[in-house]
């Protein structure tokens, strides 16, 4: 097929079902499952401070998805359709992405494949039009694995440097992936020789991530105190006590874990009781320490609790059932979907994926797997949930996309009669 045929096939499989979704739901998009990069772009159009209330700049999350919707609020109102409309432009976007990194590796045919499968992911197709910072997570995702992936072929600074800037903006989307940048400096310097030019692409893939994420953290620290990605070291906390496993196990998600006895209001709770009337101040950087301390204390005093939490991350991380609750509403089609068609979806894909891991050139082989064990050694640390896999879920989708191949080539010689 032509790259123009290639491309409609693509974009159309990634558009069409997430239009059906957009109509369906509607107002819903912007009524409920939001979170507080929400909250934070609306209150930027309106008074212009990025924080939960006018006149209180916050570093309480990842800035990146905020910036994206304020953007779109101040160019059209906070509408369902224009949410929807933009989200669904980043998803095509994505799949076109997935199509160009199987195109690279191995053939259009490829790469058609794995874009369909990708896109199709039907997780993705309802997620992605609600206000959901995972559908910037899987573009970033797939756009800084090609990045990697041609900059460790061409060997040459410029690519380099293009893969940092992917990175650094990766990281102001998923804080996460604060280690990810060093991962991938490595990975690309590898077979760069001389030595001295390795250690030179790593000097310019980190440097350059790190110009990308400098404005923000230095903004953290001249309006909130401390120079850091995000304050909310509270999240992590939540991830990592002892009430943490029982409450997962329940199929309940980490904020249901009951706060520490004389913990001060964090920031969000800080600013909705000041708007109420009651004005309450709160000091974002020491309340990121004093959680960061009882996450070190929790590892230390508990290291088998920590065990039990990693391992219950991994299987939450790689289940092909949605555990948490609040993730989908479990009623009519979504339930049936969160039951039935995701669980079904991600063992078909589970399993071509394993075949298709045979089938993948060396590189981009090593490169899936060093990704894929990233994200399962940050889930150890934090917490898993199908959420924070799909975006990484078009690496399965392109090794799949070779057992699929395969397996209909094999179809065909079979059927094909003999001379």
């Amino acid at each position: 097929m032509t790259r123009r045929q290639a491309l409609a096939i693509v974009v159309g499989a990634a558009v069409v079902p997430r239009l059906l979704v957009l109509a369906l739901e509607r107002g819903d998009l912007i009524a409920g499952l939001t979170e507080k990069s929400d909250r934070f772009a609306r209150t930027l159009v309106a008074s212009g401070t990025y924080g939960f209330m006018p006149g209180r700049p916050s570093a309480n999350t990842q800035p990146l998805y905020g910036f994206f919707l304020s953007g779109l609020y101040w160019a059209s109102g906070r509408d369902w359709l224009t949410v929807g409309l933009a989200q669904t432009v980043v998803a095509a976007s994505m799949a076109v992405v997935v199509y160009a990194i199987g195109a690279r590796i191995a053939t259009r045919g490829i790469g058609v494949v794995a874009a369909v499968i990708s896109t199709l992911h039907p997780y993705l197709v309802w997620h992605d039009v609600h206000i959901n910072r995972e559908v910037l997570d899987g573009f970033l995702a797939a756009a800084l694995t090609l990045a990697v992936l041609v900059a460790a072929e061409k060997r040459r600074l410029r690519y380099v440097a293009a893969a940092g800037a992917i990175a650094g903006l990766a990281l102001l989307g998923n804080s996460r992936l604060v280690l990810l940048p060093l991962v991938l400096a490595i990975f690309v310097a590898w077979d760069i020789r001389p030595l001295r030019r390795a250690a030179l692409a790593v000097v310019v893939l980190l440097g350059v991530a790190s110009l990308v994420v400098s404005p923000w953290v230095i903004r953290n620290k001249n309006t909130v105190g401390c120079a850091a990605l995000t304050t909310d070291a509270r999240a992590l906390w939540k991830a990592n006590n002892a009430a943490t496993y029982d409450i997962l196990a329940a199929g309940k998600w980490i904020d249901n874990v009951p706060e520490l006895p004389g913990s001060p209001p964090w920031p969000e709770l800080a600013a909705d009781l000041t708007l109420s009337g009651k004005v309450v101040t709160v000091d974002e950087c020491a309340q990121m320490r004093y959680y960061q301390h009882q996450v070190t204390r929790f590892w230390r005093d508990h290291p088998g609790e920590k065990l039990k939490l990693s391992a219950q991350a991994v299987r939450m991380l790689w289940g092909p059932v949605v555990t948490v609750e609040p993730e989908t509403p479990d009623t009519g089609l979504n339930g049936l979907a969160r039951r039935v068609v995701v669980p079904v979806f991600t063992l078909a894909l589970f399993g071509f994926a394993l075949l298709g891991l045979f089938q993948l050139p060396r590189r981009f082989l090593a490169l899936t797997l060093l990704l894929l064990a990233y994200g399962t050694f940050m889930a150890m640390i934090f917490a898993g949930t199908v959420r924070y896999r799909v975006p990484w879920d078009f690496l399965l989708c392109i090794s799949a996309a070779f057992s699929i191949s395969a397996t209909v080539a094999f179809f065909k010689r079979r059927r094909r009669p003999a001379s």
